[in-house]
């Protein structure tokens, strides 16, 4: 099977996924590229093979039970990216989580962010401008963003501020009084389900069974039915108005088509810049934007276009992996983490040691993302984490790769040693320096081991260098 078909099956599913054992690559490789992406684009067509969230949550993982800690919910999101046979579906629903930032600090509540996780997952792939209706309804963004507290005689900005700046269309593209505007427009869109005093004062409410699951709930008394002059556009506005208008501006799409580049493609500066600093690759923007309205502003069909692009096929390791890409991919290429276990909670909290706490984002801007990521704490964390899970000879998936690599190549010189553990990463690529650095190390660890703890030794060396940080 040719290496290079292998190395862009690798590449499609580290950026639409979390990677792939070289036993899946292979599968795939006979599907066919064009097939593979379509599966991972309908991945409803795909049983899911983790466990249902009833036998998940309720009868073999008692931390998990309630999902009300958030520990508890970092892990049982990581345990799905871990184990999904839907890695699309995990994977946008990150993407939208990174975009439309809500989190724990100021909720208390990881169960109304689940619930939001889990509309990504519905949602995530279809209409933009369906996903945006849905994420103005969401309590959690709701409460995220004090659209509760945005009242027909008294106006509150923030959402109406963040769903231009942040969510669709990016500074530059509209003026304070659309701010204005469009925060009246979505005046009376509340919750209900919790309790008034907490949610009025942003205090948490558990009595007396603990915290409810909050509810969307439109309050027509509490709405400004005054006309309304929205980027250009008079009318009685209300909070879908205000949408279609958005997602009709030209700028909406760059600015969604420059997002889904900076995450599935090549990293790009951070969104606060993107008003004056121009895109890596303004063709590639445009393709994609072009791509989103010509669908009717639908993802899937954007990604399509997007993976199947020759931009796409030539950006391998383009990109830093963000340290839930790193954990989920290690833990899955690794194995072991397939039936839920206490020690899910610790694989749940490095991605926060690394610098991304799953669920509770530092701002509504998100993280920042690409080389921003890296600095020396976090790259000793990732570097530890990798190579910890690599030395451990009861993960599966570690005995399973040298298995095969010391069946197919009996003795192997250092070269071979090398270039067999590489592409049994992927084909993992490394620069000529680091190759060289690793078929020394290699011949200088040659004498006196057994081929499998060559092997091993290799392996770890592999996932402590620069290059395995990348995707």
């Amino acid at each position: 099977m040719a290496t290079q078909n292998i190395a862009l099956m690798a590449h499609l599913m580290r950026r639409a996924g979390f990677g792939a054992t070289r036993d899946e690559l292979e599968a795939l490789v006979a599907r066919g590229y064009e097939a593979t992406v379509e599966q991972l684009l309908h991945p409803e067509t795909s049983l899911n093979s983790t466990l249902e969230d009833e036998d998940l949550v309720r009868r073999y993982h008692v931390d998990q039970n309630s999902l009300l800690i958030l520990d508890s919910a970092q892990a049982y999101w990581i345990y799905r990216m871990v184990n999904t046979s839907r890695p699309l579906e995990e994977k946008i629903a990150l993407f939208w989580h990174g975009l439309f930032a809500t989190g724990y600090t100021k909720l208390n509540q990881p169960r109304v962010i689940l619930s939001q996780i889990d509309m990504f997952r519905r949602r995530g792939l279809d209409s933009f401008r369906d996903l945006l209706v849905e994420i103005s309804k969401d309590p959690a963004m709701i409460f995220w963003l004090d659209n509760k507290d945005n009242h027909k005689d008294a106006v509150n900005e923030n959402y109406g501020r963040e769903i231009l700046e942040l969510f669709t269309m990016g500074v530059g593209n509209y003026t304070e009084d659309d701010v204005r505007q469009s925060s009246r427009a979505f005046t009376g869109w509340n919750i209900h389900n919790s309790d008034f005093h907490a949610v009025r004062t942003n205090q948490d409410s558990v009595w007396p069974y603990g915290r409810i699951d909050w509810q969307y709930e439109y309050r027509p008394e509490d709405h400004d039915n005054g006309e309304k002059q929205f980027l250009g556009q008079v009318g009685d506005h209300n909070g879908e108005d205000v949408i279609d208008i958005i997602c009709h501006h030209p700028a909406t799409a760059r600015f969604i088509a420059r997002h889904l580049y900076n995450f599935f493609v090549a990293d790009e500066p951070q969104v606060p810049a993107w008003d004056t600093v121009p895109p890596r690759d303004p063709h590639a923007i445009e393709t994609l934007a072009q791509a989103f309205v010509e669908s009717g502003y639908n993802i899937r069909a954007t990604l399509r276009v997007l993976f199947n692009s020759a931009f796409f096929k030539a950006s391998t390791f383009a990109k830093v992996k963000s340290p839930v890409e790193m954990v989920a991919g290690t833990a899955r290429a690794a194995g072991g983490f397939e039936f839920p276990d206490v020690v899910d909670i610790q694989l749940a909290l490095q991605p926060a040691q690394m610098g991304q706490q799953v669920l509770d984002p530092p701002s509504v801007e998100g993280w920042h993302t690409g080389v921003e990521w890296v600095n020396t704490a976090s790259l000793v964390k990732r570097v530890n984490f990798a190579v910890g899970q690599f030395s451990d000879t009861t993960k599966p998936g570690v005995n399973s790769m040298i298995d095969r690599i010391a069946s197919s190549n009996g003795n192997l010189s250092p070269d071979d040693l090398v270039e067999s553990c590489l592409d049994i990463l992927g084909p993992m690529s490394v620069s000529e320096k680091s190759r060289d650095e690793l078929v020394q190390q290699a011949a200088d660890g040659n004498g006196g081991q057994t081929t499998e703890n060559r092997i091993r030794a290799m392996l770890q060396m592999i996932v402590s260098t620069r290059e395995y940080q990348m995707a």
